[in-house]
């Protein structure tokens, strides 16, 4: 019987991915020639603020959750799939990388339900991945995915890109979760606190050290690690751990 290959989920902001540094790719090749499946969930808050200002929609986020209308989606679908996503696909190919850009509706690839229609909008989670599919295509291929998902009827739903992606590194059974982002870790007073225990991160959050955009990142991070992924970590260059989640069994 064939050994599963390892898996590796990147999720990178939309930040990040303006200005991704030589070390990310040195680090995907690594990953590539040591037989790993690499899977890269993307982001793309900013330019799809951006977006939705020249198309004067409001802008408006309640716990890093973007709340989302009908021509919000609109605007996020067009953002993540017609201009973040090509972006990365190029980029990597750019190296000699093979890569396939993927979306939910693609084999009900990401399966979703609504968070709080009535809070959010057209906002979702992931509860089911097409996970022979995507094992399939990440064989012979890097994924880069958009974190949008679908509901059984095929209504479209935005989902926030760290739980996507830690939903999605569970049900792949994933060695790592790594959270690429614009900020080398996360940080107090400046400097980057390699370990965190959810009752550290508590404390941090108490004492307005966390803010409240970096909350959904540790709470994918945890909510990964407590249900099967090896390790996690939140960094900005994949060549450095940054700072690595560690779950203290209650």
């Amino acid at each position: 019987m064939e050994m599963m290959k390892k898996t590796i989920v990147v999720k990178i902001g939309g930040n990040a991915s303006n200005q991704l540094p030589a070390t990310f790719f040195e680090q995907l090749k690594i990953w590539w020639l040591e037989g790993k499946q690499i899977l890269i969930i993307h982001g793309g808050g900013p330019q799809i603020s951006q977006w939705s200002k020249k198309l004067q929609l409001p802008v408006k986020k309640i716990n890093g959750i973007r709340v989302t209308n009908d021509e919000t989606l609109d605007v996020t679908k067009a953002v993540l799939l017609g201009l973040v996503q090509p972006k990365l696909c190029q980029y990597i190919a750019q190296t000699g990388l093979p890569v396939i850009g993927l979306n939910a509706s693609e084999n009900h690839l990401l399966e979703g339900t609504y968070l709080d229609q009535a809070k959010y909008g057209e906002v979702g989670q992931v509860n089911k991945i097409n996970q022979q599919w995507l094992e399939t295509e990440l064989h012979n291929q890097i994924g880069i995915l958009a974190p949008l998902a679908q509901t059984k009827t095929g209504q479209w739903l935005n989902v926030n890109a760290d739980m996507a992606a830690a939903t999605i590194a569970i049900q792949m059974h994933a060695e790592s979760l790594v959270l690429l982002t614009d900020v080398p870790g996360v940080l107090n007073s400046g400097k980057v606190v390699p370990q965190l225990t959810e009752t550290v991160a508590a404390d941090l959050f108490q004492q307005h050290i966390i803010k409240s955009g970096m909350m959904p990142k540790i709470k994918a991070s945890f909510n990964a690690l407590k249900n099967g992924v090896h390790q996690t970590f939140i960094t900005n260059d994949l060549g450095r751990p940054g700072t690595q989640f560690q779950y203290v069994e209650k």
